[in-house]
């Protein structure tokens, strides 16, 4: 024990530690069982100093103290947990009056070996869009089960029900992985679903994203021309004795009611076909063939590490005959389906057409959908209510049209593996509480698995640079640290033998799907996009503080920035190609939206000396100290040629100069001439923003990093188009693709785009443009994390208050427990309630004046670096943000 420490034995009754935590989501069963970390809180008493970890389970012991302040992202001792058991962890603390007490235990259940799982992939034949695989088998248990596990996954998406039951808890399970190189295995307890005798296991196995359509070229079977399920069964009954139930050739298989499940096209159900009790004990399965075995690779299973795509919301929606069919608005754009019951005949056909927007006339708007049919259709089984639900589909909708049967009641489910909100927000302007409202509802439906662009037309796919974009925002809004994880693991699998990275991930365009100029190879390493190798495991790294992400993604991070050096070639610069650029620069062509102002050279350059030097800042915490000075050098050359050979015509732009700003290409003494060029631009343009995908993250912290706050507000409060609060005024419950994708008249964008098809390109829900709440939180709310302290460690208090915004409040969860503040504006006097957690530190960076006074707590400002605990901050004179009012704004617009 370090001599710094107290003896084992001198208590602290003020510290007590609560809240540890794996960096796996709660209740997630059958994790990784090496490398588990350790999180915790602690409140009361002195700092931190130390702690010991004590553990039981598979193995027990408590190892050595640990002279450290440090409580996120510890790696646990005690070696691997193995496979298929429990371990159990408890932590204390050392404080400079002693031991705290031992912390309640946080039980880890180790995933089993997926080698050694006696389970047999099955299915049954069949092709894209055929009915839904039933599987089943029916068992014996000799007495009460008292511990039971499911192990299962599918190549394709199943559901899994026992006696009757859905037992998964979650959708479209396992996901959407690369899955040539990772599939991934789930576990669920399923002890209170079973029963002592006779009970049955069932199986629907669908299409999903292994084998159905995928993109806009309507490809099918990007994986594999079967679909095939998993399952093994571990029973431990209250006698003593084990039952182990697998899937083999001894399963018997039918198909029932679904008779073609797509996740664009929706599903068709008849439901006389359903063969009622096939789920159940006791069904004669005697006329249904015996279950095939299925040749896939079972040797690219691994444990998942992050929960699957979840309910998370449900409400009903009001039912509005109209004619001789229903309409319904749900109030919200959501991925997700309609439940409904309705009332009919047996044979009658029930169609649920869906559709984000309507037309001006009142109509679905579906050409958004382009060959999307996203229509649910049933046929009743018989007279009087039925209820309606589908499977293995979802849509992105807010407004719906039934027809066929008389409609009882609706209700809206909406799915995302976005389950756990992290943060709240709220401020005087209402409309920024909508447009962060927005922006959450957004990232719900567009975080189904993995990140992806839109969810309602065919394509839902997981572009590199929306996510990129919108990482440190996704970070704030929900916990989604494991969801990062898991995607990023991805990423990597699917970088190329060079180390480029793909523009989408998992990666199905396979060949040249964008313009002829593009190349063969237009999809990999393309700037903006391959940089989330990059850009994503930082912003996570930052948000939550573990270096987890950082270990993970090292090797693929130098593998990335390997292979843009290589591509730069002696001349140190990229070469001139094909680039997404400042993708929908609402000043491009609408059909070409790649073609912004700012030059793409400069921006794929830009990109390149960015993620040279997030590479450096990697390895210096988690790599090599001399890795990392390479890679700052490089980092330096590349933006000083990128600054020479483009600086000055880039910086005429907002994102060019936005770019410049933030990612340090431009020389110090002409950062100064940059900015007031930048804020000289939005006040000419009255706060209209001219920024594309790339640019729009960056603006505002552009504009206040060079002292402009006045013209980020104008920016941000703009509600004539293009802006964010436009969106807002429109009636917009989530972000669109594009600035204009709704004229003020209610007329929408065609969203032609000339790639030499017909397919136009327009959503309603798509998150990029919502990164801005990043800057909200930190600027408008007044907290943030730092890169140097991470997962608010260190926390940047930095409220910049404008008269039309004289108060707000947020609160973020971090690792370390809450971070919450709560300011008001009165008369140039700023009054805010902060609070710190336990372990971390917060930092002021008021708007002071000269004529400010600080006081902390009562007291006059000592240090601008504040403890743990509750504080009261006051600060008079501050510099208030001048804007123009909202009425006044919009006719400047």
């Amino acid at each position: 024990m370090s001599p710094t420490l107290p003896p084992f034995d001198l208590t602290d009754a003020n510290a007590r530690v609560h809240s540890v935590r794996t960096q796996y989501p709660d209740g997630l069963l059958g994790v990784p069982g090496r490398g588990i970390r350790l999180s915790w809180r602690a409140q009361g008493g002195a700092p931190q100093l130390g702690f010991q970890v004590r553990w039981a389970g598979d193995a027990d012991g408590t190892s050595e103290a640990v002279e450290s302040d440090d409580s996120i992202g510890i790696p646990a001792p005690g070696g691997d947990v193995a496979p298929g058991a429990e371990r159990r962890y408890a932590v204390r603390i050392a404080t400079r009056d002693g031991w705290s007490d031992w912390s309640d235990e946080k039980a880890v259940e180790a995933a089993v070996d997926p080698a050694e799982l006696t389970g047999l992939p099955i299915g049954g034949p069949g092709r894209v869009d055929d009915p839904v695989t039933l599987l089943r088998t029916a068992f014996h248990l000799p007495a009460e089960p008292v511990r039971a596990r499911l192990r299962a996954t599918f190549w394709g998406v199943g559901e899994v029900r026992i006696n009757g039951a859905s037992v998964l808890g979650e959708h479209l399970a396992p996901g959407w992985t690369a899955y040539d190189e990772r599939i991934v295995l789930g576990t669920w307890d399923v002890t209170s679903s079973l029963t002592a005798g006779e009970n049955a296991l069932g199986t629907l196995l669908g299409d999903g994203w292994y084998r159905g359509r995928l993109g806009w070229e309507d490809e099918v079977e990007h994986y594999g021309p079967e679909t095939a399920a998993l399952v093994q069964l571990d029973v431990d009954c209250a006698d003593g004795t084990h039952v182990r139930v697998a899937s083999g050739p001894d399963w018997r298989r039918s198909v029932g009611a679904v008779r073609m499940a797509s996740l664009y096209d929706g599903v068709d159900i008849d439901l006389a076909a359903d063969p009622t009790g096939w789920d159940r004990p006791g069904f004669d399965d005697a006329g249904w063939a015996p279950a095939q075995e299925v040749d896939v690779d079972t040797s690219v299973v691994e444990p998942r590490i992050t929960t699957g795509v979840r309910t998370v919301g449900e409400w009903a929606v009001e039912v509005q005959p109209r004619g001789g069919h229903v309409f319904l608005d749900l109030g919200q754009n959501i991925a997700g389906w309609l439940r409904l019951t309705v009332r009919g005949d047996a044979g009658d056909h029930v169609v649920v057409r869906h559709a984000e927007v309507l037309e001006v006339d009142g109509t679905l708007h579906t050409a958004a959908l382009r060959t999307a049919r996203a229509s649910d259709t049933y046929v009743l089984a018989h007279d009087g209510e039925s209820v309606l639900e589908p499977l293995f589909t979802f849509h992105g909708f807010q407004y719906a049209d039934v027809a066929g049967a008389e409609v009882v009641a609706a209700t809206a489910v909406a799915i995302s593996s976005a389950d756990r909100p992290r943060s709240t927000f709220e401020c005087a302007d209402p409309r920024l509480g909508l447009l962060h409202s927005n922006v959450a509802w957004s990232q719900r439906d567009n975080f189904v698995s993995l990140p992806t662009d839109c969810p309602q037309r065919d394509e839902r796919l997981g572009w590199t640079g929306d996510a990129q974009a919108f990482a440190p925002t996704a970070s704030t809004l929900f916990d989604v640290e494991s969801f990062w994880q898991s995607w990023m693991r991805d990423v990597e699998l699917d970088q190329d033998t060079d180390g480029a990275v793909a523009a989408v991930v998992p990666n199905i365009l396979t060949r040249d799907q964008f313009p002829a100029d593009g190349g063969a190879h237009s999809v990999m390493g393309r700037a903006g996009w391959a940089d989330a190798a990059t850009i994503v495991p930082w912003a996570v790294y930052e948000s939550y503080g573990s270096e987890e992400i950082l270990v993970r993604q090292l090797d693929s991070m130098r593998r990335f920035v390997d292979s843009l050096e290589r591509r730069a070639g002696e001349r140190g610069l990229l070469p001139t190609e094909f680039q997404f650029g400042d993708w929908l620069d609402p000043d491009a062509p609408g059909d070409q939206p790649w073609k912004a102002k700012v030059s793409s050279d400069f921006v794929a350059n830009a990109f390149f000396s960015r993620s040279a030097r997030l590479l450096a800042d990697a390895e210096r915490v988690v790599g090599d100290p001399a890795r990392a000075d390479l890679a700052e050098r490089l980092a330096d050359r590349v933006a000083a040629a990128t600054w020479a050979e483009w600086g000055e015509a880039a910086v005429e732009t907002q994102t060019g100069a936005a770019i410049a700003l933030e990612f340090d290409l431009a020389p110090a003494a002409d950062r100064e001439r940059i900015g007031e060029s930048l804020a000289r631009n939005v006040r000419a343009e009255h706060g209209r923003i001219a920024t594309g995908f790339l640019g729009t993250p960056l603006v505002l912290f552009a504009l206040v990093h060079t002292g402009h706050v006045d013209e980020a507000y104008l920016m941000l409060l703009r509600q004539a188009p293009p802006s964010w609060l436009y969106q807002v005024e429109m009636g917009a419950t989530t972000v669109w693709e594009r600035w204009d994708a709704i004229g003020p008249d209610g007329s929408i964008h065609s969203g032609e785009m000339a790639t030499g098809d017909s397919s136009g390109m327009i959503s309603f829900n798509h998150y990029a443009y919502g990164a801005v709440v990043d800057w909200i939180y930190r600027y408008v709310a007044g907290i943030a994390p730092t890169p140097e302290r991470p997962g608010y460690r260190r926390i940047v208090v930095s409220p910049r208050p404008t008269a039309s915004i004289p108060w707000a409040r947020a609160s973020i969860e971090s690792r370390l427990g809450p971070v919450a503040i709560d300011w008001t504006l009165s008369d140039g006097d700023l009054a805010i309630d902060l609070e710190v957690p336990y372990g971390a530190e917060a930092v002021l960076d008021l708007p002071l004046t000269d004529a400010s006074e600080v006081t902390v707590d009562g007291e006059a400002l000592v240090s601008d670096r504040l403890g743990p605990g509750r504080h009261r901050i006051t600060a008079t004179a501050v510099r208030v943000a001048e804007v123009p009012s909202i009425e006044t704004s919009a006719a400047a617009g």
